[in-house]
């Protein structure tokens, strides 16, 4: 028995207004408490590092970053629920290291849910290192709020 092995062509691209709403589906549909599109319209607007990673007309996921002096903080980071698996985590995380080193960043900092075990499994796997907690960092079912590890990689 032969095993099919179908690969995907991806290139990233600036976020933009016009494809904000396809992310805020994508948004709605990977987490129980997305960012509101306001959100995603003021990175845009500050310039923030948004891109969107592209197979052909599938958005296969996308990023947003801020810059600071001497390090990146990643915002927000989404695989399409139906590409996740796939190690398309792995090439954003590569793309915005890349870019970070190129603006002098020295370190990516990151918040992650202390209840999402597999982004934490993934950061770490990149060599991302937990060093903080946030309390009540995030909000969570019935008006309470969860905690956040604080996750950095030296570049």
């Amino acid at each position: 028995m032969s095993a099919v092995l179908k690969t995907l062509e991806a290139q990233f691209e600036p976020m933009t207004a016009a494809r904000i709403d396809e992310v805020v589906a994508i948004e709605q549909t990977a987490y129980d408490h997305p960012w509101a599109r306001n959100h995603f319209v003021d990175s845009v607007a500050a310039g923030y590092q948004a891109q969107i990673l592209m197979a052909g007309e599938n958005l296969l996921g996308y990023f947003v970053a801020m810059r600071g002096v001497d390090e990146v903080h990643l915002l927000n980071i989404t695989v399409t629920p139906v590409h996740q698996g796939q190690g398309w985590a792995r090439v954003m995380l590569d793309a915005l290291a890349l870019w970070a080193r190129a603006q002098g960043a020295q370190w990516l900092w990151l918040e992650v849910r202390i209840s999402n075990y597999r982004a934490q499994r993934i950061y770490e796997r990149y060599g991302f290192r937990r060093v903080g907690q946030r309390k009540h960092y995030y909000p969570a079912e019935r008006g309470k709020r969860e905690d956040a590890i604080v996750m950095s990689l030296p570049l």
